[in-house]
């Protein structure tokens, strides 16, 4: 049995994030997740998750956990990276078949000619936070109070350095106005906002209840549930999904209904039953000593899952005016969004 990522692993990984922002994926960055990887019964498939215990991108591990990639004739490697964009790196160097990561890498990717699609949309809210450090809180209470700020994001290009863009644009501050700061998540965000090295910053559970629980920092802005998405973003928000590229997809349909039958099981499983019941099915180390408190995490963060891993109505247009608003490629690119994410599998999957 390969070990699951560690937080140790992720903090070590988010320290070298920051000395080297747009290094390559590699093999020795991601470590392997869970039993059976590479060396079960089945078709062997590598997927690239942007943080395995991060609570959005739960239904991979839980997947694997639950037996389902075993269920549908699938030996899954689940790897790691501490950011979405390293996720996205590794799937489009061909080190893994897919990714785990948010959609709008898939918008973002079509302009630099790269033809990728979302095959599962796990989401249709972000599931992120901004928190504010409890030593900054008096002089941020909105993003319109981002000028001259250092703001932490989990890696330069992730998407909650999209994410983060837009929040400053719409409140009338301009992307060359603050700082981002490229410092991961969990240990690593943690320390950054003890630290003062960010003022204020974007992360995900459990992370956030890790802040909360030490009381580091306040809630700025919560986008981890469909009300939350809409407030902030003006609509449903497409994030955590499976993607893949297109041509490995159209070359590769039964095993990407395979996965897209595993994973359409996890969310329904995941829907009829309690955050303490998914807790329990995740490895011991994702909850650091408190299942308390990891419980509380997800129970936060499980309204922004679907239940069917269909693409929201109207999610991908919420995607494109976002990027839209700070991104000068996607500004002026036309994009095709129908190239951007397929139903066909998940439909299938549901019927």
């Amino acid at each position: 049995m390969r070990k699951t990522a560690r937080y140790s692993a992720l903090a070590a990984a988010g320290l070298l994030a920051l000395t080297s922002l747009t290094a390559c994926a590699n093999d020795a960055a991601g470590t392997a997740a869970d039993s059976g990887n590479g060396g079960g019964k089945g078709e062997h498939v590598k997927i690239m998750v942007g943080g395995l215990d991060k609570v959005i991108y739960l239904p991979a591990m839980l997947t694997q956990r639950l037996g389902y990639f075993a269920d549908a004739g699938l030996d899954v490697e689940l790897l790691s990276e501490p950011a979405g964009v390293q996720a996205e790196t590794a799937l489009v160097s061909g080190q893994v078949q897919g990714a785990v990561g948010f959609y709008d890498h898939t918008l973002d990717l079509q302009t630099k000619g790269k033809a990728v699609e979302s095959v599962v949309q796990f989401s249709h809210a972000p599931g992120e936070v901004e928190i504010v450090s409890d030593k900054r809180a008096g002089d941020i209470t909105s993003p319109r109070d981002f000028k001259g700020k250092k703001l932490g994001v989990t890696g330069l290009g992730s998407s909650t350095d999209f994410l983060t863009k837009y929040l400053a644009v719409k409140n009338g501050v301009q992307v060359s106005e603050f700082t981002p700061v490229a410092v991961g998540a969990g240990p690593t965000f943690v320390s950054a906002l003890e630290k003062g090295a960010i003022d204020s910053g974007m992360t995900t559970d459990p992370t956030v209840a890790t802040v909360m629980e030490k009381k580091l920092g306040k809630v700025l802005v919560d986008m981890r549930t469909p009300e939350g998405s809409q407030k902030a973003l003006g609509g449903p928000y497409p994030s955590s999904s499976l993607y893949m590229q297109t041509d490995w997809v159209n070359g590769h349909k039964e095993t990407v209904q395979k996965l897209a039958d595993a994973f359409v099981k996890t969310l329904r499983w995941m829907s009829g039953h309690s955050a303490s019941e998914i807790a329990a099915k995740m490895p011991a180390d994702y909850s650091q000593g408190d299942k308390t408190l990891y419980a509380g995490a997800i129970k936060s963060t499980l309204p922004m899952f679907t239940d069917d891993g269909v693409m929201p109505e109207n999610g991908p247009e919420t995607v494109e005016k976002v990027l839209k608003a700070f991104n000068p490629n996607i500004k002026n690119a036309d994009i095709d969004l129908s190239k951007t994410y397929t139903t066909e599998f998940v439909k299938k999957a549901a019927g």
